[in-house]
């Protein structure tokens, strides 16, 4: 499947796909999740949208509506969730490198195989910029940006055959508090990607990031009891025409989608 702005998986959603890989009955599971978002926290702090409620509906799913709740399980996952929200601020407002932005990006080029590709240096200011300024340009560009919106849309429903099976795959659980569960999941994922679209203008990435979230949730959400729900038919033509039309898409922007 593709999304605007992304032909596949980049190296921080690779995290991800192991957390619904690796075992998940023991606390432990809770501890890696903690310490996967972390280190993405870490590395941006628009990563806290991005992928870490995705991690944390990951996290319920496959540990505690399967391990069960205990106050052992709920007291750690308490605690990694306000020390994940501590350095979240921390990292927002007091992370600013006390550096001048050209002495650190002398240091990148330093560091690169090829110095004189200068032009992979014109995103260093994203490590300086406040967020005042990233709200402030955002919303100036906003007019110019939301043009693309329409083509969005087409791009979604272009994957309404693999949105059906989704959908089926919720009305096949067999606990209705596990439908509950994986539809507030969603919504509040979804949420967080509604904020970043009010802050930071890459919409093509957030779409697509969005896309790869959803699906990770459907991989967590199969580890459930269920009714079998058939795969999508191989021989549907709707299937097959919307497979095409996605496929000769070419790879596409990071702001608009063409």
């Amino acid at each position: 499947m593709k999304f605007a702005g992304n032909s596949g998986f980049n190296s921080f959603e690779l995290p991800m796909m192991e957390m619904w890989l690796v075992p998940a009955r023991s606390i432990f599971f809770v501890l890696l999740a903690a310490a996967v978002s972390i280190v993405l926290i870490l590395i941006h702090h628009i990563h806290l949208l991005m992928y870490v409620p995705a991690i944390i509906v990951i996290v319920v799913i496959r540990h505690y509506l399967v391990a069960g709740i205990t106050r052992a399980n709920v007291g750690i996952g308490v605690v990694a969730v306000l020390a994940i929200g501590t350095l979240f601020l921390a990292a927002q407002f007091w992370g600013t490198m006390p550096i001048p932005e050209s002495e650190f990006v002398r240091h990148l080029q330093s560091r690169m195989a090829d110095p004189s590709q200068t032009s992979l240096l014109g995103f260093s200011y994203i490590w300086y910029q406040p967020l005042s300024k990233e709200i402030s340009d955002t919303w100036a560009w906003l007019p110019h940006n939301i043009l693309g919106v329409p083509v969005f849309a087409l791009l979604i429903w272009l994957h309404t055959p693999v949105w059906r099976y989704f959908a089926a795959s919720i009305r096949a659980l067999n606990n209705e508090w596990h439908r509950r569960i994986v539809i507030a999941g969603l919504t509040g994922v979804s949420l967080g990607y509604l904020i970043m679209f009010a802050i930071v203008f890459d919409y093509s990435r957030w779409v697509s990031n969005w896309a790869v979230c959803m699906f990770l949730l459907l991989h967590a959400m199969k580890t459930l009891p269920a009714v079998e729900v058939p795969p999508l038919a191989a021989d549907d033509r709707k299937t097959q025409a919307f497979g095409w039309i996605v496929a000769l898409i070419p790879r596409v922007g990071i702001v608009r989608p063409f």
